[in-house]
């Protein structure tokens, strides 16, 4: 149980999927203008990067690894992840319009998010079983999703600011960004348990 914790804590903040290793800045900043797109985003890469977890971890096991095809699994991943996301695609269509709307073009980039695909090969890397694989991934998603609403936040008070014209658009985003990124660097000196 405390290996679990500090995975889900590491993958989370320590080793931010966004600011520390730097997957899956399309939808980073391409969705984090206002809170409620990226917490929308959030939940969809939650939901995307759990199950995906869960699908690969099986598919890879009980698979590839079986019938002696691991080469294969990026390919076999890169389908699963377009399977979900056009599953959740689905749902989102269905139960959230205005949502699906707003995420616009970036709700089917999460199939070629490098951070999807990246935690999935991940799980596979460290030796991961289908539990801790399932906890890597929704504690990734999760460190993604607080990621993307702090940035909205910043980006929605930024609005209200006076920013000097050569620092306005994706300038000062950049800037708020890599301030966030050192920001969760200080996580890496975190001591959990005793």
């Amino acid at each position: 149980m405390k290996e679990l914790l500090l995975i889900a804590v590491g993958s989370a903040l320590i080793h931010n999927v966004v600011l520390i290793r730097f997957l899956g800045l399309c939808p980073f900043l391409g969705v984090s203008k206002k809170i409620k797109t990226a917490a929308g985003m959030g939940a969809a890469v939650i939901l995307v990067i759990t199950i995906a977890s869960a699908v690969t971890s099986l598919i890879y096991d009980n698979v590839l690894l079986r019938f002696d095809l691991d080469y294969l699994k990026t390919v076999v991943f890169l389908l699963v992840i377009a399977a979900l996301v056009q599953l959740v695609e689905m749902i989102l269509k269905k139960t959230s319009p205005a949502l699906y709307s707003a995420l616009g073009v970036y709700l089917p980039l999460i199939t070629t998010n490098c951070a999807v695909l990246g935690i999935t090969l991940t799980n596979v890397q460290y030796g991961y079983d289908l539990l801790t694989g399932v906890v890597n991934g929704f504690a990734t998603a999760v460190g993604f999703a607080i990621s993307i609403i702090i940035l909205a936040g910043i980006r929605e008070r930024m609005e209200h600011s006076d920013i000097p014209k050569s620092f306005r658009g994706m300038p000062i985003v950049l800037i708020a960004a890599g301030l966030m990124a050192i920001a969760f660097s200080g996580f890496a000196g975190l001591q959990i348990g005793g």
